[in-house]
């Protein structure tokens, strides 16, 4: 997708008008509190659920701002991703609101349930080994034989704006907050919210968690280039995804600091989130937690947004 803007020139404002773009086919999602939760790591802790999103997670927001910010013409041609699961699905949903055809290449690997889901919203599943490259090769020749306009899953501008303005709900429905987290893998929700955040109080930090694992984006931003992931493995598999030419500066420029966490702090988060919120939400949503377990972040006394990115776990496969 063709990025218009210099990223000297983005701010908040890009995501406020994201924001009333997509009003009218995201949900609001609701942001959630535990008093048992804020006794155990002595802060109060909003969590901003996304799992509730339409398509089960917040990449339906970018979708949706990257789908409806094309031209008539552009749209005519459809659009191609490639994604492992949760983009796909939000990529066909959107595209079949406007009626454009959505092709998503996806790995052999990829879990049944978020391949059929992205079926069932319309979108045509293009298969391809589960290899990066494969994946970028399989979508160029789609692109070739069609038309198709390809949408980054976290890269491109209009995905970034969208992905934003879930902190920016969460921003407006909990008030002054010290510090906000969210997972990164690709960089898109990192970014969105760091924008969004900066933009709306200076005094709040933003901090990314990975996998350790897949640890590129911690160790591109102590490199200060993009480093990207060659052989991730995590049960966090939405985070799979390496930074981008976008998603980096902008996460170099309003981004705290990035910490890293075991799998094993993942899973006990997860069941954590599912006892004491009573939602179910998929390994890549419990990485923010899993930092407050391990102690990677010190939030004694703080007020701190935490987005939960999705929801969409394979029920006859969980981690415990």
């Amino acid at each position: 997708m063709t990025q218009d803007k210099p990223l000297q020139n983005i701010s908040v404002q890009n995501v406020r008008e994201a924001a009333d773009r997509i009003a009218s086919y995201i949900h609001r999602t609701p942001v959630l509190t535990s008093h048992t939760l804020d006794e155990r790591f002595g802060a109060h802790l909003f969590f901003k659920c996304e799992n509730f999103q339409k398509t089960g997670s917040f990449k339906f927001r970018g979708a949706c701002n990257a789908i409806f910010s094309m031209s008539e013409a552009d749209a005519a041609k459809g659009v191609v991703t490639h994604s492992s699961g949760n983009f796909g699905q939000a990529l066909a949903r959107a595209a079949s609101i406007r009626g454009i055809h959505a092709r998503i290449v996806m790995p052999s690997t990829a879990s049944a349930t978020k391949r059929d889901a992205a079926i069932a919203y319309g979108g045509e599943i293009v298969p391809c080994e589960p290899t990066n490259e494969a994946r970028k090769r399989t979508a160029d020749r789609v692109i070739r034989e069609t038309g198709a306009l390809l949408i980054h899953s976290s890269n491109d501008l209009p995905i970034i704006f969208g992905q934003g303005t879930a902190a920016m709900e969460l921003a407006e429905e909990a008030g002054q907050l010290d510090l906000v987290l969210a997972p990164v893998g690709g960089g898109g929700l990192l970014s969105g919210t760091a924008l969004a955040v900066r933009g709306l109080s200076t005094g709040t930090a933003v901090a990314g968690v990975e996998p350790s694992g897949a640890d590129d984006a911690y160790r591109s931003l102590k490199q200060g280039e993009i480093l990207p992931s060659l052989n991730p493995k995590t049960i966090a598999d939405g985070l799979l995804t390496s930074l981008g030419s976008n998603t980096f500066p902008i996460i170099q420029q309003h981004v705290r600091e990035i910490v890293t966490v075991d799998d094993g702090a993942i899973i006990e988060s997860m069941r954590l989130l599912w006892k004491r919120l009573k939602v179910v939400i998929e390994p890549s949503s419990a990485v923010p937690l899993a930092a407050l377990l391990e102690k990677k972040l010190d939030v004694k006394g703080q007020r701190v947004g935490i987005i939960l990115s999705g929801g969409n776990v394979d029920l006859d496969n969980l981690p415990w």
